[in-house]
């Protein structure tokens, strides 16, 4: 087909192999009715991608539902580079293409080996993947796609993705740049009818919307004289099924042959004449199709001149014979056992049990290899399939399950609503509450989701934990307290030991409590669940550091065991745990990764807690915008969804920001106003995080009695505290209120002397305690302790509580200097994420496996950090960052 009239798409074009040649990857979807010539650009942007290699798929409808069929078809010339890949990706991409067995439950950890695959493929002149019909890709191939398609920029991958422009197309690539590809215009029309004046081109443009398929059929339709205007046009015009007429006039065992090869999709020779053979119908048929030129065969592949031809062939067929076609393929795909069953399932009748299992086990196939989507879709099917109310039922719920994990949250709702409408067992209505609950919790209403738990707990301690975190997310004590008394009849275990002692110490029984919890903490396990309730026994507790150390661990052994479904979870407290320690940067870094998984999981509720984080890094180094920005963000999700801990994280971010800038009667404000919001709109660890911010904003703003009482609370908060860091809390705040206060400075800056996550709190209480000396005009004492304090804020990139300090300083007649901006302030998050991995002694193999990237993209990134960082070597980064 020509491609006049393309000057613009051509450009586009252009720009998106100048990309993968420039390692600035791109995606572009060019989205268009059926024959605007969106193939054709396709084909010219492989000619023009030379030397490049080029990767190609076409989607096809009997395939939508067969888990990584597309790509399969994709990445089947470079399958073998898969050996070079990191062993979790190299297992999880060989499981996904059906090349050895896989047991991956993990759909992010195949789509970062599927993006690790395309950058090894790109070498050494780049990688063009051209994609054709991507409305009939299974929902497996296009996400993964399309989440390599966002995180291109930094790679020798471009991806160009031709669609139906529908709505539901659009909706799935809202992540990747589209173009439209309209109809053409009147002068570029006339160059596909030959022999047409410019009055008949305008019209026969008009009448078809410059749609180039349908101009190119024309000139083949039309006679001289019509097309020269000497005879009319017909009325009217023979375009609107074309590709139908032809089918309707071919022979009976022609069209039966090319319903055979429409239904089965792949093209495979072999597999279409054993189904036609089976239906009575010999290869002359398919030589016949051939010669009418609606169909080619090139050895033992078949395709349609242009899918038009297929879907024509499709409608022009009755269900009854569709079906009949459908139980002839099943026959003929052999041991294929997927495309077996849905064959059979296209061809049931009715309720069919064998057919059901068969989809079943399908289902799982894909669920096993990272495919939920498409597993989801299977089991929704053979739900429908399956004649028993309650296997019914169970097969919806893993329906809901798989749509869940496969982010399809609305499919997940409807099918776990159809299952609880069935469900008549005890147990699977338990399962399918807990599910519903998970729902809520992660991306609806905490509140809800801790009622749910509540209700459907009984004596069953995983849903009685379960409630326990809905509860601790929601902020609400008394509902934690209950979950303790429920949990005391259970037999003992690790878990009803956090869930008791917690609500112990909830209740007020702290030395129950506090006993219950450091029993359960000497041995907490080594699973990041069991390591993420370690923390929050911690933090209980009043102890930051043991808190952030169990997060961190727990982070760590997520990233390492594949646990991606609930990764961004899992960096929650990992993040937190890093900015709790003073590495301001890392925390901020791993928020934003998780924060880009959360989104594409459809956590929504982790995202909030992520932005919540990004605005408490943001508050402390002052940069007011963005901590504006994030805690809006973040408060937007939290507030309607109960979700007290991030309402209370981000109000607290926009109370240390005022504190930090110096307006401390707004600072005041905002953080009392913490200690009085209920369940879901505070939350008790945001009230005793905030208490040192919260002291200091209340003198500052001469409410002493406020000052005392949010003294007198982390004291009674912290009395079971054994750690250095919170006795050096007690000791910085009781100092803020205390006419004797140096002693009591000095007291904490002893106790954090030896903590090395404790630089932030260090300089805080060594800024006190310089401001205090100077008061007292001890000036020479005061100037050692405000330049620490004002060299570590620097080093941290906190500006105003740096700007504070050297105000301090030169008042105690120094002149302060600013510090110069500290080397890691000079790194990407994603530069930053991979230092960190190679400092802590992780293999460039296993850093790419834990991000989600190639190795490539990791040596490609070391490149550039070592020069901006001034290292040469992984020791001296394991130094610099402190390792």
């Amino acid at each position: 087909m020509s491609l006049a009239g393309r000057a613009a798409e051509l450009a586009a074009l252009d720009d998106v192999l100048a990309a993968a040649r420039n390692r600035t990857g791109r995606a572009l979807a060019l989205l268009g009715d059926p024959g605007a010539g969106k193939s054709s650009l396709l084909a010219e942007a492989a000619d023009r991608a030379r030397p490049m290699r080029v990767l190609r798929a076409t989607g096809a409808e009997p395939e939508a539902g067969l888990a990584f069929a597309a790509l399969h078809q994709l990445l089947r010339p470079v399958a073998h580079l898969a050996e070079d890949l990191p062993g979790a990706q190299r297992d999880a991409v060989r499981g996904a293409l059906g090349l050895a067995e896989s047991r991956t439950d993990d759909r992010f950890l195949v789509s970062a080996a599927v993006l690790s695959l395309l950058v090894e493929a790109a070498e050494p002149d780049g990688l063009l993947c051209v994609v054709d019909d991507f409305q009939w890709f299974d929902r497996a191939s296009a996400d993964t796609l399309l989440f390599a398609a966002r995180r291109l920029r930094t790679e020798s991958v471009s991806l160009l993705i031709a669609a139906r422009d529908t709505a539901e197309v659009r909706h799935a690539l809202r992540g990747a740049e589209q173009l439209r590809v309209a109809g053409l215009d009147d002068r570029s029309a006339a160059t596909l009818l030959v022999g047409s004046t410019p009055a008949v081109a305008a019209e026969l443009t008009t009448l078809t919307k410059g749609n180039p398929l349908a101009l190119s059929e024309l000139a083949e339709l039309l006679t001289p004289a019509q097309l020269s205007g000497a005879a009319p046009l017909p009325d009217p015009l023979p375009v609107g099924d074309v590709f139908g007429e032809q089918v309707a006039r071919l022979p009976e065992d022609t069209r039966l042959v090319l319903l055979v090869a429409a239904l089965e999709g792949l093209g495979d020779v072999g597999v279409v004449l054993r189904a036609a053979t089976a239906l009575g119908i010999g290869a002359d048929a398919l030589h016949a199709a051939e010669q009418a030129g609606l169909v080619a065969v090139d050895g033992a592949a078949l395709r349609f001149r242009h899918p038009l031809i297929r879907s024509a062939v499709y409608t022009g067929a009755g269900s009854a014979l569709r079906r009949r076609v459908h139980g002839a393929l099943a026959d003929a795909v052999g041991g294929d056992a997927d495309r077996r069953a849905r064959h059979l399932a296209d061809a049931a009748l009715g309720p069919d049990e064998a057919v059901a299992s068969a989809l079943a086990e399908s289902a799982h196939r894909a669920r096993e290899r990272g495919g939920y989507a498409d597993a989801a879709e299977a089991l929704g099917r053979a739900a429908a399939l399956t004649p028993e109310p309650g296997a019914r039922a169970r097969r919806l719920a893993e329906a809901a399950g798989a749509a869940w994990l496969g982010g399809r949250p609305g499919q997940a709702q409807s099918w776990l609503a159809a299952a609880q409408d069935l469900a008549a067992d005890e147990d699977l209505k338990a399962e399918l509450s807990q599910l519903r609950g998970r729902f809520e919790l992660n991306s609806g209403d905490a509140a809800e989701a801790m009622r749910i738990f509540l209700d459907a707990a009984g004596d069953r301690v995983e849903l009685l934990s379960d409630a326990a975190e809905a509860a601790s997310y929601v902020g609400d004590t008394a509902v934690a307290i209950e979950v303790g008394r429920r949990a005391e009849a259970l037999d003992d275990s690790y878990l009803r030991s956090m869930l008791v002692g917690t609500a112990a110490l909830q209740a007020g029984d702290t030395e129950r409590g506090t006993a219950v919890l450091r029993s359960a903490l000497r041995e907490p396990g080594d699973d990041a669940v069991s390591l993420l309730w370690a923390s929050s026994a911690a933090s209980h507790l009043g102890e930051v550091d043991a808190a952030a150390d169990f997060a961190t661990r727990a982070g760590r052994v997520a990233r390492v065991s594949g646990m991606v479904g609930t990764l961004p979870v899992v960096l929650e407290f990992a993040a937190t745990a890093e900015r709790m320690n003073s590495r301001l940067t890392h925390s901020a870094a791993l928020s934003e990764e998780a924060l880009t998984l959360a989104r594409e999981a459809g956590y929504t509720n982790s995202a909030a807690a992520h932005l919540a984080n990004l605005a408490m890094v943001a508050a402390i180094q002052g940069r007011e915008d963005e901590c504006r920005a994030h805690a809006n963000e973040a408060l937007a999700i939290a507030i309607p969804h109960r979700v007290g801990l991030r309402v209370g994280v981000a109000s607290y971010a926009l109370g240390l920001l005022d504190l930090g800038l110096g307006r401390v009667e707004a600072a005041h404000e905002r953080l009392t106003a913490l200690t009085t919001a209920g369940p879901g709109a505070g939350h008790p660890i945001a009230v005793w995080g905030s208490t040192g911010d919260r002291v200091e904003a209340a003198v500052a703003a001469g409410d002493l009695d406020a000052a005392r009482a949010s003294v007198d609370f982390i004291e009674r908060w912290s009395v079971n505290a054994t750690t250095a860091r919170a006795r050096a809390l007690v000791a910085r705040c009781r100092a803020l209120i205390e006419n004797d206060a140096v002693p009591l400075y000095e007291q904490a800056l002893t106790l954090l002397a030896a903590d090395s996550g404790a630089d932030y709190d260090r300089a805080r209480t060594a800024l006190l305690l310089g401001e205090r000396l100077r008061r007292d005009r001890r000036v020479g004492e005061a100037r050692r302790h405000l330049r620490a304090a004002a060299e570590t804020f620097g080093r941290l990139g906190a500006r105003p509580w740096e700007q504070r300090a050297l105000g301090e300083l030169r008042a105690a007649g120094e002149s302060g200097q600013r510090a110069e901006p500290v080397a890691l302030e000079q790194l990407t998050p994603q530069e930053l994420r991979i230092a960190r991995l190679v400092a802590e002694g992780v293999s460039n193999k296993d850093v790419a496996a834990r991000l989600f990237l190639s190795p490539r993209t990791v040596e490609y990134h070391l490149y550039k950090v070592y020069p901006k960082l001034g290292v040469t070597t992984r020791t001296e980064l394991a130094r610099l960052l402190g390792q």
